[in-house]
């Protein structure tokens, strides 16, 4: 198993003219711009004092700016935390603070939102050896807490004039790291924004290694080709699929920093004509929510679709002019991750012919657990074990009775940084990660995710009620949007986020539509068990709160 910086090494002097990073509508950067700017940043982290195994915070949104720093910092063999921007402001700060970080980079939004508050500036001028903030577009100090580092910035220019006289280029790289590096500790990502108690994964470059050898060895690149990528780089998902991955095969990476939207990101499709793209089930489900599945639903289709020859015609038809408005060279299809797909979503992508597979993983586990290739990917499952990693279910028979996904192996983080309550667990006494989500493996070892350990409810009869199951079946009624299933006083009631705008557009009454919703909610009762069956409604104008990868915040609404 090579170190992943080998392969980033070998695609910066292969591809040294070729374009690595487009801020979509904005500027393009090479694979050897980005090699300079890494240069340029290493004089700085040189001066300042940083050295191997010292760690430097970045936040901020996805840009090729972004891009260039992580790399910068990583190939310094600096220990990167990257911090997701829509953590709060002064999180950003304790969080970099707590992780002992020389530095932090960020862009002029995240700065903007801490610039004021005199305590968050107090705890970085207060804690030692905290350098300074460094703006990720232009390079330029934001805030100087140490003589060092203004000295440094200073010459900058300078230093990298005298060092690189004609310049930086393609010989004069040499990002390559030994095996004996594998186990060095290379990134820490914070599961989320709190400080309470925060939990750090610690990832040796391992994880990240062998996650991207895993995805170069099934999963088709094409040198030059061009990914969008949506996914937030600072989380695990993002970072190693939309990122590291393409990088290593010299794709051109276009970085859409508005947040994706469907008609943000269908505009945008139609520009960079991607071969792959990565999305979270929410994304896509949007997409086909408000532009497929109505016309699926339609009498006139249902019936022409029920014809034999003209079903294949049609649906023929129907999935080129579908492909098209994705830029129409979607060849990989939809690499899907972090939770499960919709079933008549999922159900209208197979009926289509659109290619797709999902995967299965956790930050802590960098992030792969399980992926299939689209070509013999399972329906309803998330893939299979992605070797070398070791799954077991903790249950009695894992092909038929629910029970915890556990994981092992050269994916399985380190543990949490100063946290090791909870490095410990985390881990059982044998040694294996508990993921805390259950569910099932066939024979076939495809893995099939039911819900997470802590959402399940636990009915007055006793019985163990996964909410996901049922929100699937929530989710594909006519005008829902979104759904929860919660518990509540021995009872189920589901909350529904409602398109109220479509039902207008439907000329359906508001009054009229929720009597509607009852109804089939209460129709969909007849395929629940008894014990989970939804005992009430409550409906909903707003979508719900969401962490920064997509997943409801449950705990807001029980």
């Amino acid at each position: 198993m090579a170190h992943y910086l080998n392969h980033f090494a070998e695609s910066v002097k292969k591809y040294w003219d070729s374009p690595m990073f487009t801020n979509f509508g904005a500027n393009t950067l090479t694979y050897g711009d980005v090699a300079r700017g890494i240069e340029k940043y290493h004089i700085l982290f040189e001066q300042c004092g940083i050295k191997k195994g010292d760690k430097i915070a970045l936040c901020a949104r996805n840009s090729a700016e972004w891009g260039t720093a992580f790399m910068a910092i990583v190939t310094f063999d600096a220990v990167i935390i990257p911090l997701l921007p829509d953590f709060l402001p002064k999180s950003v700060v304790e969080l970099s603070c707590f992780a002992d970080s020389k530095m932090l980079i960020v862009d002029s939004t995240c700065y903007n939102g801490f610039k004021n508050d005199q305590e968050a500036i107090a705890i970085m001028k207060d804690k030692e050896n905290f350098l300074g903030v460094l703006d990720v577009k232009d390079m330029k100090p934001f805030e100087s807490f140490k003589k060092e580092f203004t000295a440094a910035i200073e010459s900058w220019d300078a230093d990298f004039a005298k060092k690189f006289p004609n310049g930086v280029t393609a010989d004069m790289v040499n990002y390559t790291k030994s095996d004996d590096q594998l186990d060095d500790l290379a990134l820490i990502s914070f599961t989320s924004g709190t400080t309470s108690s925060p939990k750090g994964v610690m990832l040796p470059a391992r994880s990240i290694s062998v996650n991207l050898e895993f995805a170069l060895r099934e999963i088709p690149l094409k040198s030059g080709g061009h990914i969008l990528s949506v996914l937030p780089l600072a989380h695990m998902f993002g970072l190693t699929f939309d990122f590291l991955f393409p990088m290593a095969g010299g794709c051109h990476i276009t970085i859409l920093g508005a947040k994706p939207t469907p008609a943000k990101m269908l505009a945008a499709f139609a520009v960079v004509k991607p071969f792959m793209f990565l999305t979270v089930p929410l994304v896509l489900e949007k997409i086909f929510r408000s532009k497929v599945i109505p016309k699926l639903r339609k009498p006139a289709m249902r019936v022409a679709l029920s014809i034999p020859g003209v079903r294949q015609f049609l649906l023929s038809a129907f999935r080129k002019k579908l492909l098209a408005t994705f830029g129409g060279e979607l060849t990989q299809g939809f690499l899907i991750g972090g939770a499960a797909l919709n079933k008549e979503v999922e159900d209208a992508m197979r009926k289509i012919g659109i290619p797709y597979s999902v995967g299965y993983g956790m930050t802590e586990c960098g992030p792969l657990i399980s992926y299939c290739d689209k070509d013999s990917f399972a329906a309803g499952s998330c893939g299979r074990p992605a070797r070398p990693i070791e799954l077991r279910i903790d249950s009695p028979k894992p092909t038929k009775i629910l029970g915890e996904i556990q994981v092992k192996g050269p994916y399985v983080m380190q543990g949490y940084y100063k946290n090791e309550e909870a490095t410990k667990a985390v881990f059982t006494s044998d040694g294996w990660l508990k993921t805390g989500d259950m569910g099932i493996i066939d024979n076939k070892e495809n893995v099939f995710i039911k819900g997470r350990c802590k959402n399940m409810i636990l009915t007055a009869s006793g019985q163990n009620v996964y909410p996901e199951e049922i929100e699937d079946k929530l989710n594909s009624i006519p005008f829902v949007v979104e759904s929860l299933a919660v518990g509540r006083k021995n009872s189920i009631i589901a909350l529904l986020v409602v398109d109220w705008a479509a039902a207008k557009s439907a000329a359906i009454e508001p009054d009229a539509l929720k009597a509607q919703l009852r109804e089939d909610v209460m129709k969909l009762n007849s395929e629940l068990p008894a014990y989970s069956r939804i005992n009430d409604c409550e409906f909903r104008d707003d979508p719900f709160e969401k962490t920064p990868k997509q997943s409801i915040k449950r705990f807001m609404y029980q």
